[in-house]
C-alpha cells in the first residue's frame, strides 16, 4: 500500500468532516439553486433498423462502454449549487471548523471563488478546487530535512509532552540508517525512564547506539557528551531527544535554551537542524507552540504526528500559511513506514477526501 493510500485511509476523521460539511452545504441551498440533471430516457428501438448510408457504414458512431455510461451519468447526476455569497460563507465556516484558521480559510475560499461566482458546483468539483488551493499553499514548505557534509550533523528534536518526539526520533534514525548514514541518538529526556527505554528499543531495531544518563541528570551535559562521542565515532548524524515541555513553563523552556547554549560551546554552528514535533490532535494550539519554540530554539522545520487520530488535520494548512516553515515529514501511525516525507498534493487530496 502506498503512503498516499494509507494517508487517505487514516485521515478519514478530517476528510469525513469536510466531505459531510460539503454535502450539507450543497444540500442546504434553496430548491431553485440546486440542479440534479436527469438521465435521459433511452430511445425506443425501431422494429426495423434503418439501412445505414455510406457515411454510417464507413464511420460507425462510437458509443461509450457500459462503465463509461454509468460513471458519466453518476457525475452528471451529482447535485449542484450556485456559488454565491451565502455558499462562500458556509465554505469559510466549514474550513474554520476543520482547524484551518480564519485567515487561511478566507484565503482559500477567496481563491476558489475567483472567476467562479454564479457557477453551479458539485461536491466533487468543490473537493478538487479545495485540494488545488490547499496544495498551492503547502507546496513551498514541502521540503525534506537538509543533510550537510558537517560531521556530526546535530539534530535537536523539541516539542511538548506527548507530541511524539521519541517515536519520531526512532523512525528517523532507522530510516537514515537504512539510507547508509551512521547515526547516534542521545536520550536527552533524562526525566522520563519510559522515553529512554523506547529509544533503546528503536536503537536496537535500527542498529544505532543510544547514549543515556542516570535519571534526573542534566540534559545539557548529556548533549555535550553525545557530541564528543559522535565526533570520535565519525557519525554522520546525532539526534538529540529532549524532555517534553509545556510552552507556558518558563523554567522548562530555559532548560531547553541551556541545551542549545551548551551544544554551541562544542560547535558554534550547532544545532544544524531543530525539528519541532507537533501533535495534530492539538489543533490550533499548534500555532502557539510554533511561536514559542521559535523564540527559544530557532526551529528550522516541522514534523506533524498523529494525523490518523484527529479531525483537525486542517491545522497543518494554517501552519504552512502563517509561518512558512519547512514541513519535513508527517506521521500517521506507529510503524517505521508510517512517517514519510510531506507531499502537499497527496495531503491536500486526502484531507478533502478526493479520490486519487
Amino acid at each position: 500500500m502506498s503512503f498516499f493510500q494509507k494517508l487517505k485511509s487514516r485521515l478519514t476523521k478530517s476528510s469525513a468532516k469536510l466531505e459531510e460539511g460539503l454535502d450539507a452545504i450543497v444540500a442546504e441551498a434553496p430548491a431553485q439553486d440546486v440542479t440534479v440533471p436527469e438521465t435521459p430516457e433511452p430511445e425506443a428501438t425501431p422494429s426495423t433498423p434503418p439501412t445505414p448510408g455510406p457515411a454510417t457504414a464507413a464511420e460507425p458512431a462510437r458509443k461509450p462502454g457500459l462503465l463509461g455510461r454509468i460513471l458519466g451519468r453518476a457525475e452528471d447526476a451529482a447535485p449542484r449549487r450556485v456559488l454565491d455569497d451565502a455558499m462562500l460563507e458556509s465554505l469559510e465556516e466549514l474550513l474554520i471548523r476543520s482547524d484551518m484558521g480564519v485567515e487561511t480559510a478566507l484565503r482559500v475560499t477567496a481563491n476558489l471563488a475567483e472567476g467562479r461566482m454564479g457557477k453551479r458546483l458539485s461536491v466533487p468539483e468543490i473537493q478538487g478546487l479545495l485540494a488545488g488551493e490547499i496544495a498551492r499553499i503547502m507546496d513551498p514548505v514541502a521540503r525534506p530535512m537538509p543533510l550537510y557534509p558537517k560531521k556530526p550533523q546535530v539534530v535537536l528534536v523539541v516539542g511538548v509532552n506527548g507530541s511524539g518526539k521519541t517515536t519520531t526520533i526512532g523512525k528517523l534514525a532507522s530510516q537514515f540508517r537504512a539510507a547508509g548514514k551512521s547515526v547516534v541518538i542521545a536520550a536527552g529526556d533524562t526525566f522520563r525512564a519510559a522515553a529512554v527505554e523506547q529509544l533503546q528499543v528503536w536503537g536496537q531495531r535500527a542498529g544505532v547506539p543510544v547514549l543515556t544518563a542516570p535519571e534526573g541528570s542534566d540534559p545539557a551535559s548529556l548533549a555535550f557528551d553525545a557530541m564528543t562521542k559522535a565526533q570520535a565515532d565519525g557519525a554522520d548524524l546525532l539526534l538529540i531527544d529532549t524532555a517534553g515541555r509545556l510552552q507556558n513553563r518558563a523554567d522548562l523552556m530555559e532548560e531547553l535554551a541551556k541545551i542549545v547554549r551548551v551544544i554551541r560551546k562544542k560547535d558554534e554552528t550547532a544545532p544544524h537542524n531543530t525539528l519541532l514535533v507537533l501533535d495534530a490532535t492539538t489543533g490550533q494550539n499548534a500555532l502557539s507552540q510554533v511561536e514559542t519554540f521559535r523564540k527559544i530554539s530557532d526551529v528550522s522545520g516541522l514534523v506533524m504526528t498523529k494525523l490518523d487520530g484527529t479531525a483537525k488535520g486542517g491545522v497543518l494548512v494554517a501552519l504552512a500559511d502563517r509561518f512558512g516553515l519547512p514541513i519535513h515529514a508527517i506521521g500517521i501511525g506507529e510503524q517505521i513506514d508510517d512517517l514519510a516525507p510531506f507531499d502537499p498534493e497527496d495531503f491536500a487530496r486526502a484531507l478533502v477526501g478526493q479520490e486519487g
